[in-house]
């Protein structure tokens, strides 16, 4: 896969398809790399902060580390974006700020204690 490929096929896109576009990225890259539970929440209207909000699982510190490794080299070699992260030393929540997208990385126990999902899931939702 060419590394101009995904920037050709994002420049002349009208900004929702950019941001869908980029947020498939992601999701297809935590999948690919065995995330757990991942969750996306559409924030449009709800929040000035980001278009979208993932929240994910790793088994462990080592593989929420992994992870966030992983996503952020994925989205420096095919967008060009340089990721601001945090929490990537203790690798129990990491949280990753592509600008349109916020991704956070929990160990599962972390993850049940701050409850991101309940907070951010439009009323109504059901989460698992």
């Amino acid at each position: 896969m060419s590394q101009a490929a995904p920037h050709a096929s994002i420049a002349g896109a009208p900004d929702a398809l950019k941001g869908e576009t980029f947020l498939t990225q992601i999701l297809s890259t935590l999948d690919e790399n065995k995330a757990e539970d991942v969750v996306s929440i559409d924030l449009r209207g709800r929040s000035e902060m980001a278009d979208h909000l993932v929240i994910a699982s790793g088994r462990s510190s080592r593989q929420v580390v992994a992870l966030a490794e992983k996503l952020t080299d994925t989205l420096k070699s095919e967008y060009g974006i340089s990721c601001k992260i945090e929490g990537k030393d203790q690798g129990d929540w990491v949280l990753i700020d592509s600008g349109d997208v916020i991704v956070h990385l929990f160990r599962p126990e972390v993850r049940e204690f701050y409850q991101l999902e309940k907070m951010w899931m439009p009323t109504g939702a059901e989460t698992a």
